[in-house]
């Protein structure tokens, strides 16, 4: 069988992460929504999604295919009735559909005509930004009792203080060294050739993914991921870094969800509880507006691309677009449109053709080509955010 997962309903309520990327290709936990169900399926699985996505994130379809709505997280009782479906047979839970077989895309209604079978148990599903960070820790858990089931760790180095060892998983070429790894609130796990440098303090859940690094005297805790090839430092506390992105300097960053390719500058700050100790608002992308996740404490959302200079300071529950580059002193507004150049005192547009040139030399630096794909996607984006940005 083929499996293909699709952005569904819960896509737009997922910007500005989903502007670059599929659902599907979304971390929490240690893995992607994409990397777990491939896990669990032991298959290959592509995505559907968005048309300027499709030359980046291409779709294999075959004559008999399972599509999968991308913001479900797989369980064993979700994946039997996944497998126990038949061509023409739609997977429902209440009113959303979890998944249906067909050797074609369908829409809602050409399912309406398609055998329904009813889903009754329970289902993990990340609906909105927040539920990245929101979640992390139950999905870190859940990642770390898969990846790591009947398999030993490297051998953890005597020069750190460990507690609970049985709890930390280090992957070959992982490296630390004269640290505090404190697993008692949740599992700490560093992926193949990541580095803990001396002087870092962990308190799990921690996911550290493949050649990521945490720089001297990290503080990290609450659970946290930081993605592949991403480096931190400082103090980073439930948050989530997608990859290839930096906070490499002393700051706080909490309850944060970062995409690829962020630069956080030098003691850049969030706040990630209001001084009232209100729940907080947050801009949706769906409503266009700003809507309440019920959490006290909720702070930054980046997307891919966007950076700030030194001691850039966001206010509780900012959304930064993408490729938005933060530099004036001062809280910048809580809502910064993708391809937003400036800060407190105002913004202009950041044009693409300049944000590639910068692009270009960052992911060179990760040894990653900046192609004429990724800027079509980019140059999509500019487009289509045109009507946030009043500049």
């Amino acid at each position: 069988m083929n499996y293909i997962l699709f952005d569904g309903p819960r896509r737009d309520h997922l910007l500005p992460f989903t502007f670059t990327r599929p659902v599907a290709e979304i971390r929490v936990g240690i893995m992607t929504m994409r990397e777990r169900w491939a896990a669990y399926l032991k298959v290959g699985v592509t995505s559907l999604t968005e048309d300027y996505l499709r030359a980046k994130f291409p779709l294999h379809k075959e004559s008999e295919n399972v599509f999968i709505d991308a913001s479900i997280l797989p369980s064993n009782a979700l994946l039997k009735a996944i497998d126990s479906l038949k061509m023409e047979q739609v997977l429902m839970k209440d009113d959303m559909v979890v998944a249906y077989c067909s050797a074609s895309v369908k829409d809602n209604a050409q399912l309406s005509v398609f055998e329904q079978i009813v889903f009754d148990q329970t289902i993990e599903q990340i609906n909105n930004t927040w539920d990245i960070f929101e979640k992390n820790a139950t999905i870190l858990q859940s990642d770390f009792d898969f990846l790591t089931k009947g398999r030993t760790s490297c051998p953890i180095p005597k020069t750190n203080q460990v507690i609970h060892p049985e709890r930390v998983f280090l992957e070959e070429g992982a490296k630390v060294e004269y640290s505090i790894l404190n697993a008692t609130d949740g599992p700490i796990y560093l992926g193949r050739n990541s580095e803990i440098w001396e002087g870092s303090l962990i308190r799990g859940g921690l996911a550290l993914c493949d050649h990521a690094i945490i720089k001297m005297g990290g503080k990290l805790y609450g659970a946290t991921t930081i993605g592949p090839y991403s480096k931190v430092c400082g103090e980073v506390s439930n948050s989530v870094i997608f990859g290839y992105s930096s906070k490499g300097h002393e700051g706080y960053l909490g309850n944060a969800v970062l995409g690829e390719w962020c630069n956080i500058g030098a003691d850049s700050n969030n706040s990630n509880l209001k001084n009232n100790y209100a729940k907080v608002r947050l801009w949706n992308y769906a409503t266009e507006s700003f809507e309440q996740t019920g959490l006290q404490f909720c702070g930054l959302m980046m997307g891919d691309h966007s950076k700030t200079a030194i001691n850039t300071m966001f206010n509780t529950g900012t959304v930064i677009g993408v490729n938005s580059n933060i530099y004036v002193p001062g809280f910048p507004r809580n809502f910064v449109p993708s391809f937003s150049w400036g800060g407190a005192s105002g913004f202009s547009s950041y044009q693409p053709e300049k944000a590639f040139d910068v692009a270009k030399v960052m992911m060179a630096r990760r040894g990653v080509e900046f192609n004429e794909i990724e800027a079509d996607i980019l140059r999509h984006v500019f487009e289509i955010t045109k009507k946030w940005r009043k500049y």
